[in-house]
């Protein structure tokens, strides 16, 4: 008899008269929102303007979720396109089924498509977004809660996840993959956070650094799950891409910091024109003053004899004179 676990919701999806509104997209949405705000905060922190991520992710996140769930189709085609299966429902991504691996490759295109249209540094977008990517997919992990999917081996730890029964899947307690992951993903966050203000990382290095905290993760996690998939020399496909991916992370860490060191002064060239009233300009405007009274006092030392005497000059002499005629009449 289990005495405690986690409850899964008896459905993913509540209808709202003939709108179905579903969890798991819920959790996308609001991942997608989380990661823009975060993002944002640090762009404008690195010198940019503020809604350059918005604007820019206008053009990764559709690029992402369509890479996402190319990904998991080709990588799960047997779900889709074996015999007695539906290859329309390949296109049903409300159902589940998005690849994070398929997600960052072609998000990363996205982003690169907007960073080119704003004149922006790819990788000085992609540090600063890195976080909230992170938070992200730690919220949007809650969308497999939803659909009672991706858990792992049968546990009858005090956290285990109950799975009721259905026609792909068998009732029971299992490990919460789906929480182990957002957590992974919180402190993952929190990593890339604290080493970025601790070695001030730049030039997509904060990026790579998050790619490879989160491949180590998601490696043992991986591992973990019952639910099909392709393996490879034993082990499951997404253990071997975590594997790869993660060995280029470290590589472009260590070439980069060598090649490029230090963080990049300019970000976004637009953001250096400061706005009139801003700080920029008055420190500008203050400087230029000075330069211009300093340019007046250097003028009057230059015209020497030349110049006329001033106000005060012209009021002594007049009480001068004054004196001088009051003591003839005394």
């Amino acid at each position: 008899m289990d005495l405690a676990y986690i409850p899964s919701p008896s459905t993913g999806v509540i209808h709202l008269g003939p709108i179905p509104l579903r969890g798991y997209a819920f959790c996308i949405i609001i991942g997608v929102f989380v990661a823009v705000w975060y993002g944002n905060k640090r762009w404008i922190a690195r010198g940019g303007t503020a809604g350059t991520v918005a604007d820019i992710a206008v053009w990764a996140v559709p690029f992402g979720l369509v890479g996402g769930r190319l990904y998991h189709v080709i990588t799960d085609y047997q779900l889709y396109f074996s015999e007695g299966e539906n290859w329309v429902d390949a296109f049903k991504i409300w159902e589940g089924g998005l690849g994070i691996w398929g997600a960052i490759a072609l998000g990363a295109v996205g982003a690169w498509i907007g960073c080119r249209r704003r004149g922006i540094p790819l990788p000085a977008y992609a540090d600063a977004i890195a976080p909230g990517i992170a938070l992200a997919q730690a919220i949007g992990r809650w969308g497999n809660w939803f659909n009672q999917e991706l858990y792992g081996r049968p546990t009858d730890l005090p956290w285990a996840l109950k799975i009721t029964e259905s026609a792909n899947r068998e009732a029971g307690t299992y490990h919460p993959t789906f929480l182990y992951e957002s957590l992974w993903c919180v402190g993952v966050a929190l990593l890339v956070v604290w080493a970025d203000r601790r070695f001030k990382l730049g030039h997509g290095r904060a990026f790579a650094l998050y790619v490879a905290a989160y491949c180590a993760g998601r490696g043992w996690i991986e591992y973990m799950r019952v639910d099909e998939a392709h393996h490879v020399l034993g082990l499951r496909l997404n253990v071997w891409t975590a594997i790869v991916v993660f060995l280029l992370a470290v590589v472009y860490m260590v070439v980069s910091s060598r090649a490029r060191p230090g963080r990049e002064e300019i970000v976004e060239p637009k953001a250096e024109k400061k706005p009139e009233g801003s700080a920029g300009s008055a420190e500008k405007a203050e400087k230029a003053e000075k330069a211009e009274k300093a340019g007046e006092s250097d003028g009057d030392a230059d015209a020497g004899e030349g110049v006329k005497p001033d106000a005060s000059s012209d009021d002594a002499v007049d009480l001068g004179k004054d004196m001088e005629h009051g003591a003839g009449k005394s």
